[in-house]
């Protein structure tokens, strides 16, 4: 039945975007699809084929893709038949789990992602995330009690996110947390993974002019249907129903951006976003948004949220460090900076 439901999701989608196709050429038509059921965000997949049938086996195929990555990198839900990051999390102190090979994959990444960053984007920092998931969604549904964490709490939380005592048995494919107390979020990687996973595979099965966005996590494979690059927006984080703060121009490179604008809750008049900081376990203060390009949204993804949560010199000496890498900050006063390489995407 939820095949047959997704299925006519899609086709009602296609339908909606087919009738504003353009030939670009004269072989090549512009499609577009739509779907909200993925990663807690919208995806939208634009690319350029010769027939509807062709695009519809395509989308389908991202889709799935996607669908399977979504549910295991889950930590709040379980899905029948599936051991994903919530179930290792929920057999914390008790047993190793057994687990997906792509998900052995993504916490090996997560590894390289913690050294690479010293430590400011962190797959192990779930109990601290998870103090402040739970004090957002209250203050989210009654505002007039919204509250911040207790520091006492947050701290004593930090004491349980060292990612090195995550054990990670790659021969028998199983991860478990040693100390009950140990939790996983995956929340600032999963989401870039999983696109540039989905997109290595579309690309092999001839989806080779493309745009995939999950949730503002772009990938651009190719170029588009008539040899030009792909034009993609970075949102204004000061007015997001707004212009763009800047335009881009891409192929085969990701562009993901972290900022305020998107899960937040007010207290006493102050937002507070998603963004902890592990230095002070508080969201981040330094700028708006952060923006990364970088031919691997895994990277680009981990990136945003590390380079957030760095003041400019050193989150600008970390981008500068790393090839293929540029970096787009917008600062609280509206003021914006970049990295050495990244006025030569831009829009001109």
């Amino acid at each position: 039945m939820y095949k047959k439901l997704t299925a006519l999701i899609l086709m009602a989608i296609f339908v909606f975007s087919l009738s504003a196709c353009v030939n670009v050429k004269e072989e090549k038509k512009r499609y577009e699809a739509e779907f909200i059921m993925l990663f807690d965000t919208a995806t939208r997949i634009i690319g350029y084929a010769d027939s509807e049938e062709e695009f519809s086996e395509q989308v389908n195929q991202i889709y799935d893709n996607l669908k399977q990555l979504h549910q295991l990198y889950d930590i709040y839900h379980d899905y029948e038949g599936i051991n994903n990051i919530k179930t290792i999390n929920d057999q914390a102190g008790i047993a190793p789990v057994k687990v997906d090979r792509r998900i052995i994959e993504l916490l090996l990444f997560s590894r390289e992602a913690y050294e690479m960053t010293g430590g400011k984007v962190n797959v192990a920092f779930g109990p601290v995330l998870r103090i402040w998931h739970d004090h957002r969604e209250a203050g989210i549904e009654d505002p007039d009690q919204a509250a911040l964490p207790e520091l006492d709490r947050l701290k004593e939380a930090s004491a349980y996110t060292d990612i090195h005592r995550v054990v990670i048995d790659e021969a028998n494919s199983t991860v478990y947390l040693p100390d009950p107390r140990l939790s996983l979020d995956v929340g600032a990687i999963a989401k870039g993974y999983a696109v540039e996973q989905v997109a290595v595979i579309a690309e092999k099965n001839g989806f080779t002019n493309g745009l995939i966005s999950v949730g503002g996590n772009v990938r651009a494979i190719g170029t588009r249907g008539d040899g030009e690059l792909w034009k993609v927006g970075i949102q204004n984080p000061y007015d997001p129903g707004g212009e763009d703060v800047t335009h881009v121009r891409l192929s085969d490179i990701s562009l993901v951006t972290s900022g305020v604008y998107e899960r937040y809750y007010t207290v006493d008049g102050k937002r507070y976003h998603h963004i902890i900081d592990p230095a002070t376990l508080f969201p981040a203060e330094y700028f708006l948004s952060v923006s990364i390009l970088c031919p691997d949204s895994g990277l680009a993804d981990a990136l945003s949220t590390a380079v957030f949560n760095l003041p400019y010199e050193q989150g600008l000496a970390l981008v500068e460090s790393l090839p293929d890498a540029e970096a787009f900050w917008v600062f609280p006063d509206k003021s914006v900076r970049s990295s050495s390489g990244f006025n030569d995407y831009i829009v001109q």
